[in-house]
């Protein structure tokens, strides 16, 4: 005759072998419930850190159709390693800041900026959240006037870096 065993607020019935597998059961869900604990706020991270490179990438989008150079800038890290990999290869925050506004000198030779087929793709790191993100897309510019950057369509790769001020773009290779 099987015995009812009330065991953590579950009704188990002991029969035989049956508790023994009940037990493997019960602790393997509660192993899987502590490993989801561990991961899930991972996952939820890493969608937050996506969606916010994405948000600082509408910032930027919409500093660029008002004609900010300085505030479209601002997602870039300001350090002498930050590269910019174009027509040429320039080093440094301000000479890429420099090069933007002489390119770029008018409302009508920015134009208008949209981004499209964005991915963001964080790469893991061991011990912990991920410290860098590449991020790839097209550009477009549509304008009335040209400067001596005469290119409007194009694709670009991003390197993102996880700073103290959040995420910064530390390399940008658009082409």
């Amino acid at each position: 005759m099987p015995e009812a065993v009330l065991s953590w607020g579950t009704l188990f019935i002991h029969a035989g072998d049956n508790m023994q597998q009940r037990k493997r059961s019960r602790l393997g869900g509660w192993m899987l419930m502590v490993a989801l604990a561990i991961v899930a706020p991972m996952a939820h991270s890493a969608t937050d850190d996506a969606a916010q490179i994405r948000q600082i990438m509408t910032d930027q989008q919409s500093a660029w159709n008002r004609g900010d150079i300085d505030a479209f800038m601002q997602p870039y890290k300001d350090a002498p390693d930050t590269t910019f990999i174009g027509s040429k290869i320039r080093k440094g925050y301000r000479p890429i800041l420099d090069n933007y506004k002489k390119n770029y000198a008018s409302k009508e030779q920015m134009g208008t900026l949209s981004y499209s087929d964005i991915e963001v793709r964080l790469l893991p790191c061991a011990d912990g959240p991920a410290a860098y993100a590449m991020v790839t897309g097209r550009f477009h510019l549509d304008r009335s006037a040209h400067g001596s950057a005469a290119k409007d369509d194009g694709v670009y790769s991003l390197l993102w870096e996880r700073t103290s001020a959040g995420w910064k773009i530390v390399l940008d290779h658009s082409s």
